[in-house]
């Protein structure tokens, strides 16, 4: 865990796109919720239903190259998706930063970090 960020890495048995990923968890019971492929800036990520505004699940490639890969990242962050990065840019500032606490502390965070691991968990048993 690195400050309030708990990451595991997932590794494959094969390459799989964004959009390849997806569609072999997508009818997949999670913990977290039902995944759904999001569009992050100029990145396709797979994330879960937010728990707030600061910790929603992530799946988002794990490896520095281009697609397909072998590794991914499960992590919670802020909630994505293109409206939500300038809301959440916009509010950090006129906060000051603090609008993003209950993104580290809180029962909220600790919760989100326990979704890390249990996804983490559920997705290394398919077997992916």
């Amino acid at each position: 865990m690195a400050f309030g960020f708990k990451i595991r890495k997932l590794d494959t048995a094969r390459e799989y796109s964004m959009e390849e990923l997806y569609e072999a968890i997508k009818n997949t019971q999670f913990t977290a919720g039902q995944p759904e492929l999001t569009k992050h800036g100029a990145a396709m990520i797979i994330t879960f239903p937010p728990i707030d505004r600061n910790n929603q699940i992530w799946i988002s490639p794990g490896q520095m190259k281009r697609a397909p890969w072998s590794r991914f990242t499960v992590t919670k962050n802020e909630v994505a998706g293109l409206g939500n990065m300038a809301g959440n840019a916009a509010l950090s500032v006129v906060t000051n930063g603090w609008s993003g606490m209950s993104g580290t502390f809180g029962k909220k965070a600790k919760a989100a970090e326990e979704l890390v691991v249990t996804t983490y968990e559920e997705l290394k048993a398919l077997g992916l």
